[in-house]
Order: structure tokens, then sequence, then C-alpha cells
């Protein structure tokens, strides 16, 4: 669905309204078109994550109880992928109001309580798009990725790749931007309305990865009821992004080099070839060429994706962006909360440029937005991070050896996140952008015990 154009050339912003009951759905969407917004009503998770994936919403109006998975749920998973994610606004039942809690301080927008009043319900929207904008067009700024020297000659450099070629290979560890510098690369090259199609490889099973990125049609396998397009042609005329290309298995490397060097596929299932045009933007933390000596990746797939190189630096390797990120996040959360502004102090923001920040960018922004949340006055101090809250009359945390105040902090947000998780480790290496390795030698150095999973 293209996006409406008002007379004065204006898009009208979109909505992703998540919901199954067709009576409030038909309502809401109704609603809130009247009210000059687009909107895309999905009835169940995977509707949305493709929603959000291949459009710009203003805001997301999500059920938490939902068919095929909990809205909650899925706002985590959303999040850890993709921390630039528009506003999330909750429906819930009275009795779920904690789980609405608990989504807010995960870094949700509001919430509101059925049965609800729908005007209650579309104020609350107007007030979160206007906001949202508003910070979203203070962050453009010709699209900055950072203000070190290797970010600003990525900045500079994305325009030109975007005219002259169609595939790019994107490297850097966990959380430093990849997903960002690929949508932004997509922009230059095919503009906001071409479909932009994210895939992380690592979190497909390998038995689901052909049927998700080839689609298939009716009856090709037990439960396929209708026939399904996969990541390939709903990247159609866009951009396709594999993330954590070096988890893709072989066997689905070869059918990936045939797709790109014919330009064509089969659905699963299906007799015919589907013409398929696309940009191809790959990303990985992994050393593919030392995977190629391996064997653990195919030569000829990775000289074909491997057009262009950027390299992604670690956010310990460019400290004068830590800065610039935290002012970003900060300002961020004022103009979505200007009633409860703030600033963060000087000393705090010192001491965390030498916090060597694991988890790169997407660890620094959930750290300050929920130094943010819990903050109990406008100025960051210290123990606004990381910790579970100090009382005001606690010993400063600036009073103690810096090493010290840092791996507590590494501990307490730690903790914190595997509690988010239920103890799980894999969706908490998730989370905080590192692999399931990495944080077991993080618990084990800190002390942490590791619970059994389900």
């Amino acid at each position: 669905m293209a996006t409406t154009a008002t007379p004065d050339s204006t898009p009208q912003p979109r909505i992703c309204l998540i919901e199954d009951d067709e009576i409030i759905g038909e309502s809401l969407s109704d609603r809130f078109r009247l009210e000059g917004f687009d909107v895309d009503w999905c009835r169940t998770g995977a509707e949305a994550r493709r929603a959000l994936a291949t459009r710009r919403h203003a805001v997301v109006v999500s059920d938490i109880r939902l068919p095929d998975c909990n809205g909650g749920d899925l706002f985590v998973e959303l999040l850890a992928e993709a921390p630039a994610l528009p506003p999330f606004l909750f429906m819930t039942a009275f009795g779920a109001i904690d789980r609405a809690v608990a989504l807010i301080q995960a870094g949700a927008a509001d919430y509101i309580t059925k049965p609800f009043d729908p005007d209650a319900l579309v104020a609350k929207v107007c007030a979160l798009a206007e906001r949202y904008g508003a910070a979203r067009n203070s962050s453009r700024g010709g699209e900055r990725l950072g203000v070190s020297p290797a970010m600003e000659r990525i900045t500079e450099t994305l325009p030109r790749l975007a005219r002259h070629t169609d595939t790019l290979l994107i490297t850097g560890e966990s959380g430093v931007g990849k997903e960002h510098v690929a949508r932004l690369f997509h922009e230059h090259a095919a503009g906001g309305e071409a479909p932009f199609v994210a895939v992380n490889c690592a979190a497909i099973p390998e038995s689901l990865i052909e049927s998700e990125l080839f689609g298939y049609e009716k009856g090709a396998f037990t439960g396929a009821a209708k026939a399904r397009r996969g990541y390939f042609e709903q990247a159609q005329g866009g951009t396709l992004f594999l993330d954590e290309i070096g988890d893709m298995p072989l066997s689905m490397q070869a059918k990936l080099l045939r797709v790109l060097q014919e330009h064509r596929l089969q659905r699963l299932g299906g007799e015919s070839t589907i013409a398929v045009d696309f940009r191809l933007i790959c990303a990985t933390h992994c050393d593919l060429k030392a995977m190629v000596e391996e064997g653990r990746f195919r030569e000829d797939l990775y000289y074909r994706i491997n057009v262009i190189h950027l390299r992604i630096p670690p956010l310990r390797e460019r400290k004068e962006d830590i800065v610039w990120f935290m002012q970003h996040f900060i300002e961020a959360f004022n103009h979505a909360h200007p009633e409860e502004a703030r600033r963060i102090d000087p000393r705090t923001q010192e001491a965390l440029t030498r916090y060597p920040w694991p988890g790169n960018v997407r660890e620094l922004k959930h750290a300050v937005e929920r130094a943010c949340i819990l903050s109990p006055g406008p100025v960051l101090g210290a123990d606004a991070f990381f910790g579970e809250g100090q009382d005001v009359g606690a010993e400063a945390p600036a009073s103690r050896p810096l090493a010290e105040y840092l791996m507590d902090c590494e501990r307490d947000y730690l903790r914190m996140v595997l509690d988010q998780h239920g103890g799980h480790m894999t969706h908490s290496a998730e989370a905080l952008g590192i692999t399931r390795k990495t944080l077991w030698e993080k618990m084990r150095r800190l002390g942490l015990q590791a619970r059994d999973e389900p």
C-alpha cells in the first residue's frame, strides 16, 4: 500500500496497527484514517514484522495478546534487532498492567488499558506521532552516522556508493550500527517508498531458511495452506539486507549465489521461475575470508558479495562518537518527554567514555534510555546508569575507583537483561548484541550464575 499524498504532496504519517480482533481492528483503522493517518492493519506478529521491515511508521499500536505470539515479546525482539524503532503503544487488559509497565521500562512509549475511550487512544497516538516526527527530523541532520573521522568518511561515501553499486558488504561487531548504515544506503539508492527487507540469517532455523527466502506454493509441505512470497520477492525493486550472512548454511549459500547470478528463483513446490531484481546488502561480525579458508563459506559467494566493503569500527575505537550518541539519545528522549527533560552530568559523561561498551551503540542506547526513565531528577548522574537504583543518601559512585564502578555497572546491566529474558542465555546475548560465548565469559568473570534454560 503506497503512502497517500495530500494536496501539498506531504506524505501522511503511517500507523502500524497490530490487532487480531476484526471488529476492533476495523473500527480503529477507520478512526485513524479519519484522523489523517495511513494504516497498516496487521492481524499477527508475522504480518507486523513484514510491515515494519518494509515501511516507515510514525507509531505502532499493538495488542499484547496476538494469535501467533505475545506483542510484548515481539517488541523486545524487534528492539534487539533494530534499536531505531518507532514508538510502541500497547493496548492491554487491566490484569496485564504489570507487563505493560515492564515494556515501558524496556523502551515502549506508552500503554492504554481496555476498555478504552477511542478519543483517548487517538490523542495518545497523535502526540506520539508528533513527538517522534520532531525527534526524527531533528536527528536526521544530513543523516550523520557519528562525528568520528571514520564515520564521517562512511557518511560521505554512501551517496556515491548508492549511485554506482547494487551490492555492499558491511562488517563490524554486533551493535555497531550495520543495519542503520544499510538503511541509509538504501535511502540514498532507492528512496523511502521502495521496500527494505531485513533478514537475520542467524535467527532463522536451517530447516526454514529456504522457505523464508524463496517462499512457497500452496501445498508445498504440511502446513502450507496458502502460497507465500519469500524475502527475495518481498525485496523486489528495493533492498534485501542479509544480516549475519556468515551464519547462512553452505547449502543455502549455493542457492543464494544462483539467484544473484540468474536474477530468477523458484518457490518451494513451484514449477515456474520468477524474475527478481533487488539491491543486496550483506553484513556480518565474522571474518568471512578466514571462513572461506576454513571451508565454512563459499569462495565464489564471498567474491560476489564483496564488491564494496565497509568496516564499521567498534565504539571503543571512536570514543568521540560515545558522547555524540549519548547526547543524541538524550535529545530523542527529551523530544518524546518534554516534561521530563534530562541532561547528563559532565563527570558521568567522562566516566562513561572510558567504558569499553562491548555491545557498542545498541548497549549505549539501552543504557541511556534506562537512565532517562529511572532517573529521579533531570540530571543523569553515575547512579542512573546500569544500576538498580540507589538511595539518595548512598555513597556516590564517583568516589569509588572507576574500574570497580564500571565492573559493577556491567554486572548490574547483565543481571537486568538476563532477568528481562527469564535467564535465557541466547535471547539475552541477542539483546546485548554479543555472542552467547561472550556472555558466558562475562558472567563467569563477574560472578553471575546461569539458570537452566527451558
